[in-house]
């Protein structure tokens, strides 16, 4: 029984206004750290894509009422572009908002995400989260320790030095380019190109040197990255492309499956919510990304049907059947996203 001295001791406590009781079995918040390579900015400024990350740590920090907490670490200021993946398998990073191609070294099956020819419309790619080719490479990512929570896709364009744009594959005959994944280079390379390999953000420096001819990436990165001030000539993914990537917001599995239900659950929400903003703001960079080149004298030019069924079919003859050949998961998820098509 709690003596009487004790308890007009505790209700002194309680009542000041300058103490507060401990609240015994309350958990601290979590901090999750998300990374990318992408220029940093604000909620409202800069690349869509570091702009996605802070709306989304905000949210769910909201939603969650402050147990989970967010630190955002752009332009590959946490570590290493093409380590990010493989340490969100381990558990080492706890978010990454990535180009899924980057993994295709460790993981041949994730090239998926950037398969010339596959994907051609924002419609088709966004199509996949909800077929069975979203579900089995959704199930394939948890089985390596990620979980998808935001599918980004972003049409992409060719850079090149020259005031000549590359457009149809006769076009890059004997020109250094630069794919972004194993198949896509099988693709330029059967084109008759030289290929050069690298992260998004070694570009300027490939292009300014004449290490590389052209470049292929995302409308936004031909942006952020000012390769503008190094190119004569676009050739925009604005009408459709052979060049669309998934660079999805990933998760830990192993940090996800710490989390209680109720923050689970904010953050699955939320990352769908994302994918709106991201649609929208891709298809923006699209339009914008050929304003900005023109403004400094490019030639821009865009694809049409034709020329697009033309990279298409070397495409299938080439990275489509390479990647199909490498093991049964990849020509199963081959088969079914070209369900999609």
């Amino acid at each position: 029984m709690i003596s009487t001295k004790r308890r007009v001791i505790l209700g002194a406590l309680a009542a000041s206004p300058l103490v507060s009781l401990p609240v015994w079995g309350q958990a601290a918040a979590t901090t999750i750290k998300i990374s990318h390579q992408f220029p940093g900015g604000t909620l409202t400024e800069g690349d869509f894509r570091d702009r996605l990350t802070r709306m989304f740590a905000a949210e769910v920090e909201k939603r969650t009422k402050g147990s989970l907490k967010f630190e955002i670490y752009p332009g590959a200021s946490l570590m290493k572009i093409n380590a990010q993946i493989s340490s969100v398998r381990r558990g080492a990073l706890d978010m990454a908002l990535v180009p899924i191609s980057y993994a295709g070294g460790e993981m041949p099956e994730v090239n998926i995400g950037l398969m010339p020819g596959l994907v051609t419309s924002y419609d088709q790619g966004y199509s996949w989260k909800d077929k069975p080719i979203g579900k089995e490479f959704g199930k394939f990512l948890a089985e390596k320790g990620i979980i998808v929570v935001s599918w980004i896709w972003q049409a992409g364009g060719m850079a090149s030095r020259s005031q000549k744009p590359i457009v149809g594959p006769d076009d890059a005959k004997g020109l250094k380019i630069r794919g972004g994944s194993r198949e896509m280079d099988e693709m330029l390379k059967a084109a008759g190109a030289a290929v050069v390999t690298g992260p998004t953000n070694e570009v300027y420096a490939g292009m300014q040197t004449g290490a590389m001819d052209a470049a292929l990436t995302s409308s936004t990165s031909l942006i952020s990255f000012r390769l503008e001030e190094v190119a004569k000539s676009l050739t925009t993914g604005r009408t459709g492309s052979y060049w669309f990537m998934l660079e999805p917001l990933l998760m830990s599995k192993a940090i996800f499956d710490k989390l209680t239900k109720e923050q689970q659950q904010a953050i699955m929400a939320v990352g769908a919510e994302m994918e709106q903003f991201a649609r929208k703001s891709a298809q923006t960079d699209d339009e914008l990304v050929a304003a900005v080149y023109k403004k400094k004298g490019a030639t821009v030019v865009d694809l049409d049907a034709a020329t697009l069924k033309k990279w298409q079919k070397i495409a299938r003859d080439t990275a489509w059947k390479d990647y199909a050949g490498r093991n049964a998961a990849c020509a199963n998820l081959l088969k079914l996203a070209e369900q999609t098509l």
